[in-house]
């Protein structure tokens, strides 16, 4: 099975190609935000390098969140279009457990988190569990606070290119916790994306996936808090 995986959800662009547990090509950028411009033609040169056709893709997995809301949107979008139109399977992978797998050899929890602002972050904890990646809390929007309290007394491990912003209160606060030192596992890979779409199920109806952005969008929380009785009438999701 030949599988393209997307990610783009944070500032990291991440595009890989595998045929079953074989890796023909990847490709990989951790500077550059405009990934509107960069995806597309990404795609297309490794498809060129890899030799393949658009037809001969089984599958498209795409992180599907959380993570930047442009970001999701543009992989999302770009990986619907991808299955519907070659066509081919569609498999969506928690943005959070990508960088988790990133951990193959960590046998305490596993916690990877994005900044989300105002000290708060998007997190889950994962543990490896008969060579299986287990969500043991699932991924959510809350504060960084309440995120240590659930933590406290649990040996765990920090993963992703935020962490770092929260070093010093996890060093006070949380002293059985680590943070990863591998810098390559701060970052979502494109195979390991791949990877775990591979025994995933898809989707049944690629139309009606979305994005999973664990929080609306700022604008929508504000139309919300004066338009109540219009909450189902604020946007169509797409």
């Amino acid at each position: 099975m030949n599988v393209l995986a997307i990610d783009t959800s944070n500032q990291t662009m991440a595009v890989a190609i595998t045929q079953d547990q074989m890796i023909l090509g990847q490709i990989q950028t951790m500077v550059n935000k405009t990934h509107s411009k960069t995806l597309m033609p990404a795609i297309d040169t490794l498809m060129n390098n890899v030799g393949l056709l658009p037809r001969d893709i089984d599958r498209v997995a795409v992180a599907q969140g959380p993570g930047s809301y442009t970001g999701l949107r543009i992989g999302v979008t770009t990986a619907k279009t991808l299955a519907d139109t070659l066509p081919a399977e569609l498999v969506g992978i928690s943005s959070l457990k990508v960088i988790a797998a990133n951990c193959i050899n960590e046998s305490d929890w596993i916690v990877p988190l994005f900044d989300a602002r105002r000290k708060n972050v998007y997190a889950g904890i994962y543990q490896w569990q008969n060579h299986e990646l287990v969500n043991v809390l699932a991924d959510q929007h809350l504060s960084f606070a309440e995120l240590s309290t659930y933590l406290k007394g649990h040996s765990c491990c920090f993963v992703g290119a935020d962490v770092q912003k929260f070093r010093a209160t996890i060093e006070e606060e949380l002293p059985l916790a680590r943070i990863n030192s591998i810098a390559q596992w701060n970052y979502p890979s494109g195979v390991v994306l791949s990877q775990l779409a591979q025994t995933k199920d898809p989707v049944e109806n690629v139309h009606q996936f979305l994005p999973n952005y664990l929080k609306r969008v700022e604008a929508e929380e504000k139309w919300l808090q004066t338009h109540q009785n219009g909450a189902k009438d604020y946007v169509e999701k797409i």
